[in-house]
This record gives C-alpha cells, structure tokens and sequence, in this order.
C-alpha cells in the first residue's frame, strides 16, 4: 500500500490506533459518571500548556499534560465544593484556558496561528518521532488504569454510595477518572484536536450502548469503534486531502447513526427471545393428574 511507504504515514496510523484505543477506554467511565463534556472542557485547560510549552521553548505535550492534570484535579475540587457556583467557575477555567492559550501562542517566538490550528483540530500528519515516545508512555499509563482498575472504577462511576459502603477510596478514584482523562486529551490532541477529542472519546461508547448491555461488551465494542473510525480517518484524509480530526469524528457519527438503527431490531430480538425462555421454564400441570398425585404431609 501507498500509504505506507511515507515515515509520517506509519507514524501516523500507529498514533490513531493508541488514540482509538485509549479515547473510548476512558470515556466508558465518563460516559457513566454523565460527565460526558469533561474531555471538552479538558482541551480548552489543556491549550494554556500548549501555549506555554511554546513561550518556554520545550516540548508542548508534556506542558499541557501537565497543566491538563493541574486542570482536571481543579474541576474535581469544584464538582466536589463548588455547590450552586460550581457551573460558573467551571466556565471561568474553560474560556480561561482557552483565551490563556491563546495569548501565550502568541507572546511565544515559536507560535504561530497555524501552530494553533494544528492543536485545535488536529494534524496527524505532524506526529514527529519525539511525539510518539510521548504518546506510546502516556498511552501505556491510561491503558494500565482503565483495564487494571476496571472493577473499581465502574463500581464507582456506577453508585458512588455503593462503592462507599464498600470501602473503595472514593474521591481518589474519581480524581483518577479526571486525570486519566487528561492525559488522554493530550494523547489525542495531535490525531484529532483539543476542540474534538470529546467526541472520540464519546460517540464510540454511544454508540456500543445501544447494540450491548454488559460493561465488558460495550467497552470492547466501544474501543473496536475508536479503532476503525481514526485508522479509516486517518487514511481517507491522506487519500482525499481532508482534515483529520473532523473527517475521524464524522466517521464515528456515522457509525452512532448506523448503531442506533441497529437497536431496535436487536431490542425486539431479545424480547423474543426472552418471552421463549420464559415459557420453557414455566411448570405446567399435566391435564390427567389424579388425586394420588397429591403429596401429602404425615403428621
């Protein structure tokens, strides 16, 4: 194949195959926890580190992983304390780090508003050779809670009281929830884009949950969707001259579109099949039975 014989090619596939995987892994327990624009509000924090990574001249991944995480543990704190003020502070850090960012992009020697572009929407095809060492470490670190501490981890997202009275640490694994949504939003952040990277992790769960009930099932059907949309993604951009990022994201709706029309039929097919069990396991008394049939208690 074509594609494969250009290094920044390879490189990219390789980024959008971690990406699909760690993208829905961690966004089956946002999805849970109803915190589905978490990711969203993530990139905008985590576009001050990009900026401030170019202003300091070092490597802006690692800046905004940095300031994702400082960003992630704040949202927590507010969801935790904020009270009735919590959605106004919340609002507050996401446009501040976005107009942060920005600012500091263009304080910077380095930045530039292509650069900018770039971390906003994604461009696969810039993935150098540094960026994947980042990507491979930060990707192993996501992978290793969101599979390690399944258990845990949707006990919480599930019932928080529940999880409580069983004596799991609560708020130290919904802190981990929100870093380790951080630091896929920097993983993510080159194949599709900080203003994007929600909805991979999003759409592929949404779309499992309405073909699968069981959290195993969804969770693999989750990360098998992340994988065929940025690996198809990824190739229709370079053969057809189109972004990435947005061309990744179309292709997940389209296959929420496809999955959802799914669920009916498959609804109707397990109700059928329910009705059927339920009748074989219905004790039916035999026409003929006589009185002798009946057991008596000797007293």
């Amino acid at each position: 194949m074509e594609i494969l014989n250009y290094a920044f090619m390879q490189r990219a596939l390789i980024a959008a195959l971690i990406v699909g995987v760690t993208a829905p892994a961690i966004g089956i327990y946002l999805v849970q926890r109803r915190q589905a624009l978490m990711g969203d509000g993530i990139g905008h924090v985590a576009l001050t580190g990009v900026g401030l990574g170019f202003l300091l001249n070092t490597s802006p991944i690692w800046v905004a992983t940095a300031v994702a995480i400082a960003g992630s543990v704040v949202m927590e704190l507010i969801r935790w304390y904020g009270k009735t003020r919590g959605d106004l502070a919340l609002a507050m850090l996401f446009y501040g780090g976005m107009a942060g960012g920005v600012m500091l992009m263009n304080l910077s020697e380095a930045g530039s508003n292509a650069n900018l572009g770039t971390y906003l929407f994604g461009s696969i095809t810039t993935v150098s050779p540094q960026d994947m060492t980042t990507i491979y470490v930060l990707a192993a670190l996501v992978l290793a809670i969101t599979i390690g501490l399944r258990r845990q981890l949707f006990a919480v997202c599930q019932d928080e009281e529940f999880a409580r009275v069983t004596g799991l640490p609560v708020r130290l694994l919904n802190l981990l929830v929100a870093v380790t949504a951080a630091v896929t939003v920097t993983v993510a952040m080159r194949v599709v884009g900080l203003l994007l990277v929600s909805a991979l992790m999003v759409i592929p769960v949404a779309a499992a949950q309405q073909i699968s009930r069981s959290f195993a099932v969804t969770f693999s059907v989750a990360v098998a969707i992340g994988v065929a949309v940025t690996l198809t993604g990824t190739a229709t951009s370079y053969y057809v001259d189109v972004p990435s990022g947005a061309t990744i994201v179309l292709f997940a709706i389209g296959l929420f579109i496809v999955f959802t029309g799914l669920a009916a039929p498959l609804a109707k097919k397990r109700a059928r099949a329910a009705a059927e069990a339920s009748k074989r396991c219905t004790l039916e008394v035999p026409g003929d039975r006589t009185a002798t049939d009946d057991v008596s208690v000797a007293r």
